[in-house]
């Protein structure tokens, strides 16, 4: 399939490793000029050349915080001066820390809300006016699975991804008409360091082995295996596509079928 992603101009935020990473190397192997981001410059230093050496894509390797509105603002600039616009822009943003309603003090709420709601809002106010310029783009969130289906322990994560799909659904309605879609992808259990911490929490909180905990855990998912990250990456290149033209307002799971919600 011919995606039509030679020569477009991509921000992916929080990038140096995990899905992020995975969604930068995949839209890089399909041609796309990149600016990645981490908080550590060695971090996203490192990355942007592994990117570099696999693919011989132009990448900019910027450090920025997502969780303030300057470090979202700064790589779109970054890849507006380098590339001359931006075409993509995938929203990426650290998990907040697991916890129940009542252990989670009011300090996580704000930033949680800074960093996994504002970072969004942020970043489309950033790559709007370019896309909007163009009459085309892509912007495409990473969420979780909570969206459709709350996870115990995770009320921030329930919370903040929620609201993000909020926005992308009330987004839609004023950016589609201009030729930039907007769609959501939700992560079941990939096997990155997210995954590895939540494990350590519960078998902390359970008082169980991390052995038990994974096992218990790969018992809810029908595929029998944690996802690899370049297989949910495949579905935010696809999205990110000319073959995607008509995917709108999406909410897309990648989890082995792990979900039970019906909607």
């Amino acid at each position: 399939m011919e995606l039509g992603l030679k020569g477009k101009r991509a921000v992916v935020l929080a990038s140096s490793r995990g899905l992020g990473y995975a969604c930068a190397l995949g839209l890089a192997r399909e041609g796309c000029d990149l600016v990645i981001t981490s908080r550590s410059q060695d971090h996203v230093d490192a990355a942007a050349a592994r990117i570099r050496e696999e693919t011989g894509a132009r990448v900019v390797a910027v450090a920025a915080d997502v969780s303030s509105e300057e470090g979202v603002r700064l790589p779109v600039q970054r890849c507006i001066e380098e590339f001359g616009g931006v075409d993509i822009a995938v929203h990426n943003a650290g998990g907040p820390p697991p916890g129940n309603f009542g252990a989670v003090k009011s300090e996580q709420w704000y930033k949680a809300f800074d960093q996994n709601l504002m970072s969004f809002v942020w970043l489309v106010q950033a790559v709007r006016p370019s896309m909007e310029t163009n009459g085309w783009g892509r912007i495409i969130a990473i969420t979780a699975i909570s969206i459709k289906q709350p996870i115990p322990t995770l009320v921030l994560s329930n919370a903040m991804r929620t609201a993000v799909l909020g926005t992308v659904r009330t987004l839609v309605k004023e950016v589609t008409p201009k030729g930039i879609n907007v769609n959501v992808v939700a992560p079941g259990r990939i096997s990155t360091e997210r995954i590895e911490e939540l494990d350590q929490a519960t078998a902390a909180r359970t008082g169980k082995s991390i052995e038990q905990v994974r096992k218990e855990s790969l018992a809810t998912i029908p595929a029998g295996r944690l996802g690899d990250p370049q297989e949910f990456a495949n579905m935010v290149v696809f999205l990110a596509s000319e073959a995607a033209s008509y995917v709108n307002g999406a909410v897309v799971q990648v989890d082995g079928g792990m979900l039970d919600a019906l909607q």
